[in-house]
């Protein structure tokens, strides 16, 4: 894998609990993996279900 210009940071935010997982702070690769496996990473589902208060998101599956 690449390296991400934003690799720092999306590894400090990450909410993955998956040890050894090799997508952590690579959000590109582990949303497609997630979608491939008919799945969302943790971070998207947290959206969900506390979506924020200064923009609307509308997420459609």
């Amino acid at each position: 894998m690449e390296k991400c210009k934003n690799y720092e940071k999306n590894l400090k935010d990450c909410t993955c609990t998956y040890e050894p997982c090799s997508r952590k702070g690579f959000c590109c690769e582990c949303i497609k993996y997630h979608l491939k496996n008919g799945g969302m990473p943790d971070c998207i589902e947290s959206l969900k279900k506390k979506p924020q208060r200064t923009q609307r998101k509308t997420l459609n599956f």
